[in-house]
C-alpha cells in the first residue's frame, strides 16, 4: 500500500543521502493512524536502503511487551549483522543492564541511578558508531508508543549524540489517547536535526489507482469515492475492501458476515487502540446516531471530557466521521464483536440516559426492545408511545418489536387490551397467521364485554379477512351509535365497519344500503372528518354505481392526497381496488406501481402483499399477462397462501387467468387445485375466481362446467345487488359460452342486456361486448360494431382484447375481399399480442385457415416490420406523431411517459433523417398508420 506515500519515501532518502555525504545523523518520526501504511512505508524504506549500501537494524513496539526491559533495543541489535566479538559484548551489556537500578522517567533529569547505566548506553553507541564503517546506519522503530522506557532511554541516548554521526533513526508512531512517554516526544521533537512526516488518508485518486490502475474511468472513480465515503482514506480499511471486491464477496453496499477482510481490518484498528477507544466506538454503535461527548460521557459513566481524545483517534483512523461512526458496515462490525450481554447492558444504560434527557419515545424504545428491559415504571407508557407512532408511520415491525415487550408489563385490564388491539395491527401486517392467539383474545374480551367495548370494532376486519363474517356482524351490532360518541373512539368507526362488513361480504349489503344519494356524500366528504370513512365509501360506490358517484375522480383524489403518508398503505387499498372495479384498470396500475415503489412498504408485507394482488389484476385486465403472472407470484411470496384467508382468491384468480390467457392449461389446473377456504365464495373476490375458472373450463372444451360457474357468479351478484361490470361481466362470459356452442340467440340475448346494465358498464366492459355482439351481426353491421369496439379498447387500455377485435376487424376485411387491409391490422395485432407477452394468440392470428372460413394469414415472418431501423415501440410513437397527436396524446395512448415519448422521437428523426414532425408521414408511408386510424380507414 504505497500508493500516495511517494512524497514521504523521497524525504526519507534525500535525508539519507544527507547523512552519507555529510557525514550528519537525523531523526524522522513517522505519524498516522492506525492502519495508515506506516509499517509498510519503513519497510519499503527500509529495503531501498540496503540496496543503497546502508544498513538496517529494526524493531518494533508492542503493548504486550512494555514491561519487556531493553525489548526494542534487543530487537534492533539481533537484526543486526554483529560480528561474533561485537554480538558478544552487546549480549554482555544487555545482561549487565538487568541488575542496575531503575531509570529515571524516559528524558527525565538524570540522578545517581542514571549513572548506573552509563556503561551500558556508551557501549551500545560505540557499537552502532563501528557499524558506521561500512556505510550509513538506518534504525526503524516501528510503533515506538508501545517502546519500554530503557529501550526509549537508550534511544534518546543516540539521538542526542547525532550531530556528526552516520546514523540516521525513523520512529513510526500511531496516534493515542494521550502520549505514553510526554518527556520522550518533547526531548525528540526539540533535536536540531529531526524530521515530522505525516500520512495523511487516502484520496480518491489514489483509491482509483489501487482499484483499477484508471483514475479517469467514471466507474472506478465513482467506486473510489464510495470507497473513501466508507473507509476515510485508512489504507489498511481500503486494502480491505479491495480484497472482498477481489474475492467477490457480495457488492460494497451489503453486510457481509463476520468475518470478512473488512471486519477484521475495522477490529484491528480498534484493538491496536487503547481500551478506551474501543470503548467509546462501542457506545456509537450501540446508539446508531450522533452523539456528543457529553453523552457518549454519560452512556458510559465517565467524566464527558474523558471521551474526547478517543472521538479524536476514531476520526483520525477513520471509523468516525463527524459525531457518528463513518458506515453502516462499520458499526456492523463493532457490534458482531461485542457479546451479547455487553450489548444488551450498553442498550439498557442507552434507553435511561436518552430518556433522561428527553429524547422521543421511539428512540429511548429502541433501545429497550434491543436491551430486552423488564417493562415497569416509566417504560410502558414510552413503549405505548413508541408503538402507536410506529404504526402510523408504517413501520408494524417496530411496533411489533415494542407491543411484545408490553405484553408481561404490570398494566391494567384497559391498557393490556389496547396493547392487543395494536399488536394485532401490527403483526397482521407482518403475517396474519400470526394473529390468530390475540384475534381470539381480543373476541374473548370483547364478548364478554358484551361486544360494547372499542375492542369489539377492533377485531372486525381480521375477523373478516378469516372469513368469519357472523362474528364481526355480531360485534358490530353490539357497538351502539352512542358508544362511538365516546371521547376515545375516532369519528365514524362504526360506519366504517358496517361497511366493511358488508361490502367484503355483500350479503350483509342490505343492512347498510341507503339512498345513492348517501354514498355520494360519503365518498365526497372531506377527509379531515375520516379519511378512511372516504376511502370504504368510494370502494361501496364502485360496487353499487349511479349517476352521482364519482367514483374515479375520488378514487383518485384519495390516492393522490395521501399516497405520501407512511402508514396510509391500509387507507389506501380501498381507493386502489375502487379503480379496479370502476373499470380504470390502467390507472389501477399506475397507482399500484406508485405505491409499490414507497419506501414504506418494505416493512409491511402484508399490505404489499394485497397492493400486488391488485396490480396483478390490473395487469391481466390491460392485457400485459407477463406482469400479471409476476405481481400475482410476488404476492403469494410477500404473504403464504394460508395467510390470506378469504382474500386468497384475489391472487389466484389472477394467476389461473393469466395461465389460461397463455395457453398454459396444465399449469392454470394446479392453481385451481390449490385448496381455497369455503367463505371465499361470500365475497366479491371470490366472483373472480368464479370467472377465472369458467375462462378455464371454457379454454379446455368443457362449456356446461364453464356455464355453472358463471351462472353462479351471476346469481350471487344479483342476489347481492351490486351489478357492476367492472367486479365480473358475467353476461358477457356466458356469452362468450354460448357463442362456442353455436347458440347465438342466447348469446346475443345476453350481450344485449350487458350493454343495458345501468351505470354499470364501462368502456372495456362495453368493448368487449361490442366485439362479441359483431360475431352475431350481419356483414354490413359487424364492422361498424368492431370499429366502435375498437376505439373503446384502445381508450380503456386493454391490449389483449384490442388484439381479438384487430383480428376479427381483419377477418372481416379479408372476407370483404379487402386483403391489403386485413393483413395491416393482423400485422398491428400480431406486434401488439407479442408485446402482451400472448404469444398462443399472436400465432392464432396467422395460423387461420381459408377453408375453416377465416382468413389466411401470411406467415409470422412475412409479419415482420421493414428494415427501416425502428424498433416497436419507437414505430408506434412515430405513427401517431405522423398524424399530428401531440407528445401528451402520445403518451395516453400508449401509456407511457412524456419523457419516453420525446426520447422515442428523437431517435426516429436521428434514423429517419428527417428533421420536424411534418416529414415524418412521407418516411413512414403505410407503417404510420396508428391503430385507431387504421381500422376507422379499413371500416368506413
Amino acid at each position: 500500500m504505497l500508493v500516495q506515500q511517494e512524497e514521504q519515501i523521497t524525504r526519507l532518502r534525500r535525508v539519507f543521502h544527507a547523512c552519507e555525504e555529510q557525514q550528519r545523523g537525523h531523526v524522522a518520526l513517522v505519524t498516522g493512524a492506525v492502519g495508515s501504511g506506516k509499517t509498510s512505508l519503513l519497510e519499503s524504506f527500509g529495503e531501498w536502503t540496503a540496496g543503497s549500501r546502508g544498513q538496517v537494524m529494526s524493531a518494533t513496539g508492542s503493548r504486550a511487551e512494555r514491561g519487556l526491559h531493553l525489548g526494542v533495543v534487543g530487537q534492533l541489535f539481533h537484526s543486526a549483522r554483529l560480528a561474533p566479538e561485537a554480538a558478544a559484548h552487546v549480549e554482555k551489556l544487555l545482561r549487565d543492564a538487568t541488575s542496575a537500578v531503575p531509570l529515571p522517567e524516559v528524558g527525565g533529569e538524570a540522578s545517581d541511578g542514571d549513572r548506573a547505566w552509563a556503561p551500558l548506553l556508551h557501549g551500545l553507541f560505540t557499537t552502532l558508531i563501528d557499524l558506521t564503517a561500512n556505510g550509513p546506519l538506518v534504525l526503524l522503530v516501528d510503533d515506538v508508543h508501545h517502546a519500554d522506557p530503557a529501550s526509549l532511554h537508550c534511544l534518546l541516548y543516540v539521538t542526542r549524540r547525532l550531530r556528526h554521526a552516520r546514523i540516521m533513526v525513523v520512529f513510526a508512531e500511531a496516534s493515542t489517547l494521550r502520549p505514553p512517554h510526554p518527556l520522550f516526544r518533547a526531548e525528540l521533537l526539540s533535536q536540531p536535526h529531526f524530521s515530522r512526516i505525516s500520512l495523511p488518508p487516502l484520496t480518491v485518486d489514489a483509491v482509483a489507482r489501487l482499484v483499477e490502475g484508471a483514475v479517469d474511468d467514471a466507474d472506478t472513480r465513482r467506486t473510489a469515492e464510495h470507497y473513501v465515503r466508507m473507509t476515510g482514506g485508512n489504507p489498511l480499511l481500503t486494502r480491505a475492501l479491495l480484497d472482498e471486491r477481489a474475492g467477490g464477496e457480495g457488492s460494497d453496499h451489503d453486510l457481509p458476515s463476520v468475518g470478512d477482510a473488512f471486519d477484521q481490518a475495522v477490529l484491528g484498528c480498534l484493538y491496536r487502540h487503547e481500551p478506551g477507544v474501543r470503548r467509546v466506538a462501542q457506545a456509537l454503535a450501540v446508539l446508531d446516531r450522533p452523539a456528543s461527548t457529553e453523552l457518549l460521557g454519560h452512556l458510559l459513566d465517565v467524566m464527558p471530557a474523558t471521551t474526547v481524545p478517543a472521538v479524536r483517534v476514531l476520526r483520525t483512523s477513520g471509523l468516525m466521521e463527524s459525531d457518528q461512526l463513518r458506515h453502516s458496515r462499520i458499526l456492523h462490525s463493532i457490534l458482531a464483536d461485542m457479546s451479547a450481554d455487553e450489548r444488551r447492558g450498553l442498550h439498557q444504560r442507552a434507553a435511561e440516559v436518552l430518556h433522561d434527557r428527553g429524547a422521543e419515545a421511539s428512540v429511548v424504545a429502541e433501545h429497550l426492545v434491543a436491551a430486552g428491559a423488564t417493562v415497569a415504571g416509566w417504560r410502558v407508557p414510552v413503549l405505548q408511545d413508541a408503538a402507536g407512532h410506529a404504526l402510523s408511520s408504517g413501520r408494524p415491525d417496530v411496533a411489533a418489536a415494542c407491543l411484545r415487550l408490553l405484553a408481561s408489563a404490570p398494566v391494567d385490564e384497559r391498557q393490556r387490551t389496547a396493547t392487543t388491539e395494536m399488536l394485532v395491527n401490527a403483526r397482521w401486517q407482518l403475517n396474519p397467521l400470526t394473529v390468530n392467539g390475540q384475534l381470539t383474545e381480543l373476541v374473548q374480551t370483547a364478548r364478554a364485554a358484551g361486544w360494547s367495548t372499542d375492542a369489539s370494532l377492533s377485531a372486525v376486519p381480521y375477523l373478516l379477512w378469516q372469513g368469519r363474517v357472523d362474528e364481526a356482524a355480531e360485534a358490530v351490532g353490539g357497538f351502539s351509535a352512542d358508544e362511538e360518541q365516546a371521547p376515545a373512539t375516532p369519528p365514524g368507526r362504526l360506519r366504517i365497519m358496517q361497511l366493511l362488513v358488508s361490502l367484503s361480504h355483500p350479503d350483509h349489503l342490505a343492512s347498510v344500503r341507503q339512498t345513492p344519494a348517501t354514498w355520494s356524500r360519503a365518498a365526497g366528504a372531506p377527509t379531515t372528518v375520516s379519511p378512511l370513512l372516504q376511502a370504504v365509501t368510494v370502494l361501496g360506490t364502485a360496487l353499487t354505481p349511479t349517476a352521482d358517484n364519482d367514483t374515479v375522480p375520488t378514487a383518485e383524489q384519495i390516492l393522490q392526497r395521501h399516497h405520501t403518508d407512511d402508514g396510509a398503505l391500509g387507507l389506501l387499498t380501498a381507493p386502489l381496488l375502487a379503480l379496479l372495479w370502476a373499470g380504470r384498470s390502467d390507472r389501477a396500475a399506475v397507482w399500484g406501481d406508485v405505491l409499490l415503489d414507497r419506501p414504506v412498504v418494505q416493512h409491511a408485507p402484508g399490505w404489499r402483499a394485497v397492493i400486488r394482488a391488485i396490480r396483478a389484476e390490473a395487469a391481466l385486465r390491460v392485457g400485459d399477462l407477463p406482469g400479471a403472472e409476476h405481481h400475482a407470484r410476488a404476492a403469494l411470496e410477500d404473504m403464504p397462501a394460508p395467510a390470506w384467508g378469504v382474500a386468497i382468491a384475489g391472487p389466484l384468480s389472477t394467476l389461473i387467468a393469466s395461465a389460461t390467457e397463455s395457453g398454459r392449461f396444465a399449469e392454470a389446473d394446479r392453481w385451481l387445485a390449490h385448496p381455497t377456504p369455503p367463505g371465499m365464495f361470500r365475497t366479491p373476490l371470490g366472483l373472480h375466481y368464479l370467472a377465472a375458472r369458467g375462462r378455464h373450463h371454457l379454454a379446455v372444451r368443457r362449456p356446461h362446467a364453464a356455464t355453472t360457474d358463471l351462472r353462479r357468479c351471476g346469481e350471487l351478484m344479483r342476489t347481492w345487488g351490486i351489478d357492476a361490470a367492472g367486479l365480473v361481466p358475467w353476461r358477457l362470459e356466458l356469452a362468450r359460452v354460448q357463442l362456442s356452442v353455436g347458440n347465438k340467440t342466447q348469446a346475443m340475448q345476453l350481450l344485449q342486456e350487458q350493454l343495458r346494465v345501468p351505470h354499470g358498464v364501462d368502456d372495456r366492459t362495453r368493448g368487449r361486448t361490442l366485439r362479441l355482439l359483431a360475431t352475431t351481426a350481419a356483414q354490413d353491421h359487424r364492422r361498424k360494431l368492431l370499429s366502435e369496439a375498437v376505439s373503446l379498447l384502445q381508450s380503456s387500455g386493454d391490449r389483449l382484447e384490442l388484439v381479438r377485435a384487430l383480428g376479427d376487424t381483419g377477418q372481416t376485411l379479408q372476407r370483404a375481399g379487402d386483403s391489403a387491409r386485413a393483413r395491416l391490422l393482423v400485422r398491428r395485432a400480431y406486434q401488439l399480442a407479442q408485446d402482451c407477452g400472448a404469444s398462443v394468440l399472436a400465432q392464432r392470428l396467422i395460423r387461420r385457415e381459408p377453408g375453416s372460413g377465416l382468413p389466411a394469414y401470411p406467415a409470422a415472418a412475412e409479419l415482420q416490420e421493414p428494415d427501416d431501423g425502428l424498433s416497436d415501440a419507437e414505430r408506434r410513437v412515430a405513427a401517431l406523431a405522423a398524424h399530428g397527436h401531440t407528445n401528451r396524446q402520445i403518451s395516453s395512448k400508449l401509456f407511457i411517459t412524456v419523457s419516453t415519448v420525446e426520447q422515442h422521437l428523437t431517435r426516429v428523426y436521428r434514423k429517419l433523417d428527417v428533421k420536424r414532425r411534418t416529414d415524418l408521414p412521407s418516411r413512414l408511408v403505410v407503417y404510420a398508420e396508428t391503430l385507431a386510424d387504421e381500422t376507422q380507414s379499413a371500416t368506413s
